[in-house]
């Protein structure tokens, strides 16, 4: 039988099949088992489980002791830990009549007394010595040992976070007394021993793949009954999984039907839920990552806080720059994050030293809080009035990142550009969405918008990065150097995205303040964007005078926009119709003015321009060949819209060589930037580089 002396019989456990089988096949032969997890995670119901089954079919009992519970209720520091287990096991009388025969023997020896039995460690001794303590510890320490062995008795710590060095001193102690013993603990982090056993437990899956619901559902739908299969995702999905937070969130639906709450689920925002539970720790998520969070040291403490404005994954790098301040030193971030991450905190997204296999650097790690702790984490840090504070250095920290990509893009290798972008996108996304808290503000948002130019413009997010520009520029209305490049850059994009009256609209105002700020730079790119126009209205001549000027240009900043290469780049697309000679000189001078042999935006243009020019003078084999390697450059940075085009000119190229005759250019053939509407692209390009690191 199992003695819960303190709790019910047990709910159904969802979704646990394969840390049930884990843990039932170790308690044959691991004398220490020790489930952790996050708050909420389900490790003290998983352990029950596991434990009433393996003594219905093995027989024996459990002992158990709430190491929490206890000091909620002043039952267990009452009597100390090994005084719990003694009085759980029903050996109190037995170990009382063996001290007083021993005190007959030796009357300098007390008696025994579960109260006085738990002698705490020297401070700093991380195992009491053989031998160590009172005798009255060890002969009820060596008597409980005893008694589990002969019993078959399996002992439960349970929640051992308040009490973990007290619980592994104990747990060495048994062990050594009797080494056929079985214990199972839970707890938030590991207890140390080296016997010990770690099952880490972690939410729930929602979805097993593409239209199967996963355990998470499974829960939900087991407390909602028939439902709306979408609904119940969406849920699970908002609720990352936390079983605490779905028996939560079902308890809710006797006041709101379950659309509402997908919605309320969804919304940002903690979810301060609460319901019955059989401890305080559980009546809501709010209290399960209190009890937690009560446990850190201060310094702990501030950094969970601060990180609870990052919203997605995040480096060591990030995290300093949003915790680090006079209460918190640079050098002891990276310490609190392993800390919080052992006491299930955080998650370990990415583990460190992982390299990908194009670029061979060495990758720092990743880590993310989850929502129930970045909720909690939010209150506090909003309790505190820090909330301001740390969400202007999230954005200046965003704002460098964006510098940073700005900067490899047009250095040596444009793949670590995209990739550091889509590693932080949700930050950035949040930086620049988030509403600024005043205008010095706005203007470091808008920094981040042009600083991601290529992003927009080179690897296909037109329309995401107009939106941005838009929002932003009604924010910051200071005629700045820095609102001129983000004029031009919306204008640019309008152009690219086919909407004349747009771009035309803001190039005007560009021109307007780069005239007043003497920006060169600026003029020279605001005739590239009007050659982007002309080549949309097929208007040659055009096109070719506004790119001839912009090529002509000698760039004073060589980090910010296209350049005189691509402007070189375009105009031999623009000549390769007219003039196959001068299309392939200017491509072959767009190609010898490049930045870095890694320029896969302007490789894959000079060799869209050649293979337009070599398939003018009638050589369908070579522009065959052009247009592949074209399309393979950029593939690696991604642009739906010239992607499209080159498909559409290589099956007309295939065509003409396979009938040997020239086939009829058509428009959809022969203009790549016709093709794909407005370019908006729905999922980075990086997913494959991005997992594989």
């Amino acid at each position: 039988m199992s003695a819960w002396a303190d709790r019910g019989p047990l709910s159904g456990v969802v979704g646990r099949a394969v840390e049930h089988e884990q843990v039932s096949g170790l308690l044959a032969g691991s004398p220490l088992i020790t489930l952790t997890g996050a708050a909420g995670v389900g490790k003290s119901v998983l352990a029950r489980a596991v434990l009433d089954e393996h003594t219905a079919r093995h027989g024996g009992t459990v002992i158990r002791v709430g190491c929490w519970d206890g000091l909620t209720e002043g039952g267990l520091m009452a009597g100390g830990l090994t005084g719990a287990l003694v009085r759980a096991a029903g050996l109190d009388s037995v170990l009382r009549d063996t001290e007083r025969a021993a005190a007959r023997r030796s009357p300098q020896l007390p008696p025994y007394d579960a109260a006085r039995s738990e002698t705490p460690a020297p401070a700093g001794d991380a195992e009491t010595p053989a031998g160590g303590g009172t005798r009255s510890t060890d002969t009820a320490v060596a008597a409980l040992a005893a008694h589990c062995v002969r019993s078959r008795a399996t002992l439960l710590l349970d929640d051992c976070d308040p009490l973990l060095d007290e619980c592994a001193r104990l747990v060495r102690r048994l062990l050594r007394a009797e080494p056929a013993l079985r214990i199972v603990a839970t707890a938030r982090r590991p207890l140390g021993p080296a016997a010990e056993c770690v099952v880490d437990i972690g939410p729930l899956p929602v979805t097993l793949g593409e239209g199967i619901a996963g355990p998470a559902v499974e829960l939900l739908a087991a407390r909602t009954g028939p439902a709306a299969p979408e609904l119940l995702v969406a849920v699970c999905e908002a609720l990352e999984g936390s079983p605490l937070a779905i028996e939560l969130a079902a308890q809710q639906l006797d006041r709101m039907p379950l659309s509402q709450l997908a919605a309320r689920a969804g919304a940002d925002g903690p979810l301060f839920w609460s319901g019955p539970a059989p401890t305080a720790r559980h009546t809501s998520l709010y209290a399960a990552h209190a009890a937690g969070y009560a446990l850190c040291s201060p310094v702990d403490r501030r950094v969970w806080a601060r990180l609870s404005v990052l919203p997605g994954d995040f480096d060591p790098w990030l995290a300093g720059c949003v915790c680090a301040s006079s209460d918190v030193p640079a050098a002891e971030v990276d310490a609190a994050l392993e800390r919080l991450r052992l006491a299930s905190v955080l998650e370990r997204v990415r583990e460190a030293g992982s390299a990908p296999a194009d670029t061979g650097a060495a990758l720092p790690p990743r880590y993310r809080l989850p929502r129930g702790a970045r909720d909690f984490g939010r209150t506090r840090l909003r309790e505190a009035g820090e909330e301001s504070s740390a969400l202007r250095r999230f954005r200046q920290a965003c704002a460098a990142l964006a510098a940073e990509a700005q900067i490899a893009w047009q250095g040596t290798d444009q793949q670590i550009a995209v990739r550091l972008v889509e590693d932080e996108q949700h930050n950035l996304d949040a930086a620049l969405t988030r509403p600024p808290q005043d205008p010095d503000d706005a203007l470091i948002a808008l920094e981040i918008a042009v600083s991601l130019w290529f992003r927009w413009a080179a690897c296909g997010f037109r329309h995401e990065g107009r939106a941005h520009l838009d929002r932003l520029l009604l924010l910051s209305r200071d005629d700045t150097a820095l609102r001129a490049r983000a004029l031009w850059l919306a204008g640019w994009l309008a152009a690219q995205e086919h909407a004349p009256g747009a771009a035309e609209a803001l190039l005007e105002r560009a021109w307007a303040a780069a005239v007043m700020h003497a920006d060169s730079d600026g003029l020279a790119r605001i005739a590239h964007a009007h050659g982007v126009l002309a080549l949309y209205r097929e208007d040659a001549g055009a096109a070719v005078a506004c790119l001839e000027e912009a090529a002509r240009h000698t760039s004073k900043d060589p980090w910010f926009g296209p350049g005189p290469a691509h402007s070189g780049a375009l105009l031999a697309i623009a000549l390769a119709a007219v003039d196959g000679d001068r299309a392939e000189a200017a491509a072959r001078r767009a190609w010898e003015c490049r930045h870095s042999d890694g320029d896969f935006w302007l490789h894959s243009t000079v060799l869209y321009a050649r293979a337009l020019a070599e398939r003018a003078q009638g050589r369908p084999e070579a522009a065959l060949r052009t247009c592949r390697k074209a399309l393979a450059a950029k593939r690696l940075i991604g642009d739906p819209l010239f992607i499209a085009g080159a498909r559409n000119m290589l099956a007309a190229l295939r065509r003409e060589v396979r009938e040997g005759t020239p086939a009829p250019e058509t428009r959809e053939e022969g203009r790549w930037w016709q093709r794909g509407g407005s370019g908006v692209r729905s999922a980075p390009f990086f997913s494959r580089l991005r997992a594989g690191s």
